[in-house]
C-alpha cells in the first residue's frame, strides 16, 4: 500500500489510537466481520472507494447499512475509514484488516499495563502467534486441511485452535480470522503480518538511549523516572554508549526520536548555514 492509501491509513490508525485504550475484543470481531462483508461485495468496494463521491456520501452509506449491526465506535471507524481516499478497493480491505487487528493488539496490551508494562501481554500475543505457524509448518496435514476450499471456516477454526491449545483469546482471535478469511494469501503469513503489527506496538514500551558515556545507577534511575512521566508508561530502558555522539543523549521511544546530542545539533547548523 503507497501513495494515497497509505496516508489514509495512517489518518484512520492515529484516529484509532483514542479509542484503543477501551478497546475490546468485540469491536474487533465487529470490523473483521464488516471485513468480510466487504470482501464479498466488489459492488460495495466500488461504492466505498468511488473518487467520484464525497466523504459523506460514503460514511453516510456504511452507516446505513451497518448501524444497529454492530457498535456505534464500529460503525464510526469505518466511516472515518471510508471517507479517505483510497488507490485502489483492495486496499481499503487490508486497512480494514490493519484496523481490526490492532483493536486486538491493543486488548492484549491492555491487559497487563494497568499493573505493570503492556510489553508483558504483547510478548505473550507474539509467542501464541509465532507458536500457531511453527506448529502448521512442521505438519504438511494440517497445511493441506487449511488450504482445502471445501473445509468449512468453522472447521479451520477448530483445527487451529488445537494447534495452541493454550493460547490467548487475543491470538485465537487473530489465528481464527487468519484461517478462515486469508484474503488470498497463505494463513501462516497473515499470522505472520499480525505478529509483525503486534511487534511494532511493543516497540512503544521500549525506549533505546544512547549516550557519551556509561551512566550511574543515579543516573539511569532519573532517566527512568523522566522518561516513564514523559510517556505516561513503565518503559524498558536499555541503555548504550556511543562515543559518536560526542555529547547529549539520543532517545528512541517506537517511532519518536528525541535527539540532543551535539553531532545533530552541529549537523542542523551546517544545513542552515548551507541552506
Amino acid at each position: 500500500m503507497a501513495g494515497v492509501s497509505s496516508e489514509s491509513l495512517t489518518k484512520a490508525l492515529a484516529a484509532l489510537e483514542a479509542k484503543l485504550p477501551s478497546a475490546s475484543l468485540q469491536l474487533a470481531k465487529e470490523l473483521f466481520g464488516i471485513l468480510g462483508t466487504v470482501d464479498t461485495s466488489a459492488g460495495l468496494r466500488r461504492a466505498l472507494t468511488d473518487p467520484s463521491r464525497n466523504g459523506e456520501e460514503k460514511a453516510a452509506l456504511v452507516r446505513q447499512l451497518f448501524s444497529g449491526k454492530v457498535s456505534a465506535d464500529a460503525v464510526e471507524i469505518v466511516s472515518g475509514l471510508v471517507s479517505s481516499r483510497w488507490a485502489s478497493a483492495r486496499d481499503i480491505g487490508d486497512a480494514l484488516e490493519t484496523l481490526a487487528a490492532s483493536v486486538v493488539i491493543a486488548v492484549a496490551e491492555n491487559k497487563s499495563a494497568v499493573s505493570a508494562s503492556g510489553i508483558t501481554g504483547l510478548e505473550e500475543l507474539e509467542n501464541d502467534l509465532f507458536s500457531f505457524n511453527q506448529a502448521v509448518a512442521s505438519n504438511h496435514e494440517v497445511q493441506r486441511a487449511l488450504s482445502e476450499p471445501q473445509a468449512s471456516a468453522a472447521a479451520k477454526v477448530a483445527l487451529a485452535e488445537k494447534l495452541v491449545p493454550g493460547a490467548g483469546e487475543e491470538a485465537k482471535v487473530l489465528i481464527g480470522q487468519a484461517v478462515s478469511q486469508p484474503r488470498g494469501i497463505k494463513p501462516t503469513r497473515l499470522v505472520a503480518r499480525f505478529a509483525e503489527l503486534a511487534a511494532k506496538r511493543q516497540q512503544r514500551w521500549i525506549a533505546t538511549v544512547s549516550v557519551t558515556r556509561p551512566l550511574t545507577e543515579t543516573q539511569a534511575s532519573r532517566l527512568q523516572a523522566g522518561l516513564n512521566a514523559l510517556y505516561g508508561r513503565e518503559l524498558k530502558v536499555n541503555i548504550s554508549v556511543d562515543p559518536t555522539l560526542i555529547g547529549g543523549i539520543r532517545i528512541q521511544v517506537g517511532d519518536e526520536v528525541v535527539d540532543a546530542s551535539v553531532v545533530t545539533r552541529l549537523g542542523q547548523l551546517h544545513r542552515q548555514l548551507a541552506g
